[in-house]
């Protein structure tokens, strides 16, 4: 790629400045859209979902763990996988400690199709403390659309507690979850920002983190996401 022109600091001052101005537009628009979100209407969830954990079976309001609100990673790792998507897992390791959200009354959990050993495993191998469970036997992926007949897809689903009554309030696909990659959001802030000029497709450089160096590892495949969902962003 070609880099940008060098200037002289108060060249550099005057350009910064004037960027500064689109960011500050794209914060605004940013918290209008916030704002759409939160106005948006929510739906009770009737059907009572159960999943595995190890040596246990909550359900989706026990999964709340007694807060108000619950954020769902809906994590690609189909039945017949080894290993979780390095897409998922990318956006896993960004989440850190959940501190902060239990402080604002939320709860986050990773939703799988696959077996709970098999996350189990997977879950040793990252090195990852959170919350993770499988809905290998029930509906749950498929009525939030992130199982289709074409395979599994990614997502970030959230929802309301108020007593024992669950109401999904918000989900979001594809584009729409990068927010939640902080790798990325690093990276745009670089001159040279992601890096993904002249790739077959724009993610085939993620691995799981214990495989930059395994030269024979491979990243997601060009077909991982289809834009299956309509609600796609």
């Amino acid at each position: 790629m070609d880099l940008s022109p060098i200037v002289t600091r108060d060249e550099w001052l005057t350009a910064r400045k004037e960027l500064l101005e689109q960011e500050k537009e794209l914060t605004r628009m940013r918290d209008a859209v916030s704002a759409s979100r939160r106005a948006l209407p929510r739906v009770r969830v009737e059907k009572e979902y159960v999943f595995r954990a190890p040596g246990a079976s909550p359900t989706l309001l026990e999964l709340f763990q007694g807060r108000r609100q619950l954020v769902v990673r809906h994590f690609m790792f189909d039945p017949a996988w080894e290993e979780g998507c390095p897409g998922c897992s990318m956006q896993a390791d960004s989440v850190g400690t959940l501190a902060h959200l239990h402080n604002r009354d939320t709860s986050f959990v990773m939703v799988a199709r696959a077996p709970i050993a098999k996350i189990e495993a997977f879950r040793a191998r990252m090195g990852w403390d959170l919350p993770f469970v499988s809905s290998h036997d029930s509906d749950f992926n498929r009525d939030f659309h992130v199982t289709t007949d074409k395979g599994e897809l990614p997502g970030v689903s959230s929802f309301l507690r108020e007593g024992d009554a669950v109401y999904h309030t918000n989900s979001i696909f594809d584009r729409g979850s990068e927010v939640t990659l902080n790798t990325y959001n690093y990276l745009e802030m670089t001159l040279l920002g992601r890096q993904e000029e002249g790739l077959a497709h724009p993610w085939s450089w993620w691995r799981h983190h214990d495989r930059y160096d395994d030269t024979t590892a491979k990243g997601p495949g060009e077909n991982w996401w289809n834009g299956q969902d309509k609600f796609a962003s």
